[in-house]
């Protein structure tokens, strides 16, 4: 604070010093304020377009988000000032974190040559070395940052105990680097380590260190006492006490069918319970992924740890809680098989594979951002797309390399078998690269798998592709036809553009604007049709789904009608009046346990 004064006194007597608001802005980027850290950054660079000290400057809070734009910054920095070494090392450590280790040694060793005692060099040098399993390494820094940076990437590679070994290392040697006493905090509290975890965050705290991650992970430790805990041998379920009655039997019936599944599937047989916990606040869930890169925002694996949203923590029908509970629970079965040296680009593939492996409407569908990405040929070759989640140049590109690597291992599945999978998945646990993988059980180079995955991916996506501009420009004056109540209209012109874009879902569907039309002209068959087209792609807006089961039971057809209520269940379990009409229907057809557990939802 009193630094903070003398910078405002020095900045008011040389206002055209870039120098001091570069120095300024790193004070503030050591002590988490990263917004005044870039303005100041800014402001330097105003004074002079080409200061090293400030490109670098924006360089780190670039990096400290995991944008693309870091590794550009640094190389600005480093054509301003060829001897900052600093820039030099940050370019080492976003090699790294794009699991590129050949491009990761080169820029250390260069770092290195600069100075033969940077930390940051040792540091990168080192981790690769102890990454790849080496018990010793020369590089060992032997410094607090340097074991703070070691730590990072194990934690980045989903190593979280042995992450944790490494900030201790940092703290005993610097008990006041609290950047790596907050990540020992955090990474404790991901573990379920809370008591231990608390102290650590209290520390830095009452020592000012107060970043969001240290904040927020205090915060959410004191909300854990209105949470519930109900155990079985095999799992532990924390939800919030406000709805666990009501979630925990549908929590609980999909964590034991997932494992049961799963057992089978990976042949692995767990050591010890699945922890589960369901947040209705995003904000508490969001505390528990802070600083880490290109997660999808609904759930995240810790290990044997599932943190995740509630369905009531979302606008019903945009989330399908199932689906993201498989997801999470098979990244527990990869990283335990791998001993967590799976990369992510295969652990979120194989999630992604499950989810639509257990039931083809879950799981995402294939959106705009996806469809743009294959016309314009922004696919990233399988030996990098681990960049397409860690330092994204766009946040649709982390969506598309969750597709990518999702249908990679769809169509490795469907070429190659579950067992080639199940072998890529033991060579990474031994610590193979991608692409020594993809030689070693697809019997190819990996660019020409790319060759035929692309070839694989285009025919499929054909159709939606090659119609999509003609579909969006259609869909806009279909719902301007609806909104009209020109039913006529909207029949044929959505039925012409329906199929277009068979996998379009969301808000303003045409399945749902037929579906409409086929009602207000008393055609119940036809409206019939159409919302069930709609499920079976995948449709998750409750009123609709509540629409197709009366229309259903109207026509009496009572299976179909149960079946898409139960379906509901899976997406948002927050409606009692679908609760009582499933455990009518269930009663009805004889079904008197799943009538039970829909009543008592009910109460």
């Amino acid at each position: 604070k009193e630094a903070n004064e003398v910078f405002k006194q020095l900045e008011a007597k040389y206002p055209k010093n870039p120098d001091y608001k570069v120095r300024w802005g790193r004070m503030m980027l050591d002590h988490a304020q990263p917004t005044d850290a870039q303005d100041l950054f800014g402001e330097a660079l105003e004074i002079k377009k080409d200061h090293a000290g400030a490109l670098l400057g924006l360089a780190l809070v670039a990096a400290e988000n995991f944008e693309a734009r870091a590794g550009d910054l640094a190389t600005r920095a480093l054509e301003s000032d060829p001897k900052l070494v600093e820039a030099q090392e940050l370019l080492a450590r976003i090699a790294l974190e794009d699991n590129d280790n050949p491009k990761a040694t080169e820029e250390a060793r260069k770092a290195l040559a600069m100075d033969p005692n940077s930390q940051e060099g040792k540091a990168i040098l080192a981790t690769i070395d102890l990454l790849a399993d080496k018990k010793e390494t020369v590089w060992d820094p032997h410094t607090a940052k340097g074991y703070e940076t070691i730590g990072h990437f194990f934690v980045m590679n989903r190593r979280y105990e042995e992450g944790i070994q490494y900030y201790r290392k940092a703290i005993e040697l610097d008990p006041q680097l609290y950047s790596a006493r907050s990540q020992l905090g955090v990474n404790l509290m991901r573990l379920g380590q809370n008591e231990e975890a608390y102290k650590q965050l209290e520390i830095c705290f009452n020592n000012d260190f107060q970043d969001a991650a240290t904040r927020n992970s205090l915060k959410l430790m004191d909300s854990y006492k209105n949470f519930v805990t109900f155990t079985t041998p095999t799992t532990i379920l924390k939800l919030h006490k406000k709805e666990a009655e009501l979630l925990r039997p549908y929590f609980q019936s999909e964590m034991e069918r997932a494992m049961a599944t799963y057992e089978k599937k990976y042949k692995l047989k767990l050591a010890k319970p699945v922890q589960v916990e369901v947040y209705p606040d995003h904000e508490d869930f969001a505390v528990r992924t802070l600083g880490m890169p290109g997660l999808g925002a609904l759930g995240v694996t810790f290990g044997y740890a599932v943190a995740m949203d509630s369905p009531s923590g979302r606008k019903p029908g945009t989330f399908h809680w199932a689906s993201t509970l498989w997801h999470e629970m098979s990244h527990v079965y990869t990283l335990t098989a791998t001993g967590h040296r799976v990369p992510r680009w295969f652990t979120e593939g194989l999630a992604v594979h499950e989810e639509t492996a257990i039931s083809p409407d879950w799981g995402d569908r294939l959106s705009p951002d996806v469809i743009g990405a294959i016309k314009n040929k922004k696919l990233l070759p399988v030996a990098e797309l681990d960049r397409g989640f860690i330092h994204p140049t766009a946040p649709a590109q982390v969506i598309v390399s969750y597709f990518q690597a999702g249908r990679i291992c769809d169509y490795i599945n469907e070429k190659f078998g579950w067992d080639t999978l199940l072998a890529m998945l033991h060579d990474f646990g031994a610590g193979e690269e991608t692409s020594a993988v993809v030689r070693k059980e697809l019997k190819i180079e990996p660019e020409e798998f790319d060759k035929r995955f692309l070839a694989y991916i285009e025919a499929d996506t054909k159709n939606s592709v090659d119609h999509f501009d003609e579909w969006k420009k259609s869909l806009k004056s279909l719902v301007e036809k609806s909104a009209a109540k020109d039913w006529d209209g909207v029949i044929k012109e959505g039925t012409a553009i329906r199929d277009m874009y068979p996998d379009y879902v969301e808000e303003h569907s045409v399945y749902e604007t037929l579906a409409a039309a086929y009602l207000a002209k008393g055609d119940k068959p036809a409206a019939i049709a159409e919302l069930l087209l709609y499920e079976k792609i995948g449709g998750r807006e409750p009123e609709s789904l509540k629409l197709l089961s009366k229309t259903l039971q109207e026509a009496g057809r009572n299976a179909e009608a149960a079946d898409a209520l139960n379906r509901l269940n899976f997406i948002y379990p927050m409606d009692a009046a679908a609760h009582r009409s499933l455990g009518g229907l269930w009663l009805v057809q004889g079904n008197v346990k799943g009538a039970i557990r829909e009543y008592a939802a009910v109460v």
